[in-house]
């Protein structure tokens, strides 16, 4: 039994040996997979995030948030499910205010912690 555990224990080392090295990410994986709207994907996400857990917190079914949004319910399911691609960060924030919630943005001087500025969400 020895000589099993001893050959599994090569294995392993052969097997972490064989494996590519990990990059550190820069915390934000839009940029990370290169795409040129990294900041507007992110945003989109940040939105979906806070509708999501309204409308749980909320217990609406699809086709009640379908009804309150205006939107068909395979719409629902797809910000639901963080497809994205058919929602504009402008039309999620209406959403936001559709559930009572008001949307400020607060323009601001950029920090000196990072070279260009930056839109994220806040919530309160």
């Amino acid at each position: 039994m020895a000589n099993k555990a001893s050959k599994a224990g090569k294995a392993v080392k052969e097997e972490t040996k064989k494996r590519e090295p990990v990059d550190a990410g820069s915390g934000d994986v839009f940029c990370d997979l290169g795409f040129a709207d990294a900041g507007e994907r992110k945003l989109r996400v940040q939105l979906a995030i806070q509708l999501n857990e309204l409308i749980a917190a909320r217990r609406f079914t699809q086709a009640e948030t379908a009804a309150r949004f205006g939107i068909p319910q395979p719409h629902v399911s797809e910000l639901k499910n963080y497809k994205l691609t058919r929602f504009s960060s402008e039309r999620l924030m209406r959403f936001l205010t559709l559930l009572d919630r008001d949307v400020e943005i607060v323009i601001r001087p950029k920090a000196k912690t990072h070279a260009l500025g930056l839109v994220s969400v806040l919530v309160a």
